[in-house]
């Protein structure tokens, strides 16, 4: 699995990107168009991608938003767009950080360097809960032989449901952590439809759920114990 996707139209640029990096001693697949890359994406799945913004066939920001539906992986993106709004609609989309054009190679080095010296000392990123194992990074799960995604705010919900196992949550308190800091409108129906959500996804029997309890007048428990792995090919 290649540690880093770069797409980037430009051959010079590309060229001299991949280069530095390999040098640096990171596996590196390039792109020059959307489409190879959410290609090469689907294939490997890659730690980090390091996108420009302008390319043929359309914006990167729309690859990125395609991302994030599943996966949290890094994004760095090259641009000589160095307005606010260009930015912010970056963010927007789901780019993690911005290096403006020109730049120097040497200061894309360091971003990455640092970016895979936290990723190292991260948690583990699969959590095994029941019959279930979370790859926390790609925001999905797997039950026996089964892949399961989730969306945005599935994942949001189910996320905070993993890092306080046996603990009840109120709607309120979904809400509040969940889209309050998004600034989306939502109320506690919002809650009620992601969580049958997930449960038609993850539960064996939806009408007895075996992981996400309703505990009547108080909220929602994960009744199910979470433990760490150590990474896999998962």
């Amino acid at each position: 699995m290649a540690e880093i996707l770069l797409l980037e139209d430009e051959e010079s640029v590309n060229r001299g990107i991949e280069f530095t990096l390999k040098k640096e001693g990171y596996e590196v697949e390039n792109a020059g168009t959307i489409r190879e890359a959410w290609e090469l994406f689907q294939k490997q799945e890659p730690k980090l991608m390091i996108c420009d913004v302008n390319l043929p066939d359309g914006s990167s920001l729309d690859l990125i938003r395609r991302i994030r539906k599943t996966s949290l992986v890094h994004v760095i993106c090259l641009t000589a767009m160095d307005t606010e709004i260009d930015q912010v609609m970056g963010y927007e989309a789901g780019t993690d950080d911005y290096i403006t054009k020109p730049f120097s190679l040497s200061v894309l080095v360091l971003k990455v360097n640092a970016f895979f010296k936290r990723y190292q000392k991260s948690p583990a990123d699969e959590l095994e809960s029941g019959d279930l194992l979370f790859s926390m990074s790609r925001m999905s799960a797997r039950k026996g032989q089964e892949d399961i995604s989730f969306t945005k705010n599935e994942w949001k919900m189910l996320k905070l449901f993993l890092e306080h196992p046996k603990q009840i949550l109120s709607k309120n308190q979904i809400l509040e952590q969940l889209f309050d800091l998004d600034g989306e409108f939502a109320d506690e129906n919002t809650v009620a439809i992601n969580i049958r959500r997930l449960r038609e996804k993850i539960e064996p029997d939806t009408a007895h759920p075996q992981y996400i309890r309703n505990i009547r007048g108080l909220g929602y428990i994960w009744d199910q114990n979470c433990q760490t792995r150590q990474r896999s090919s998962v």
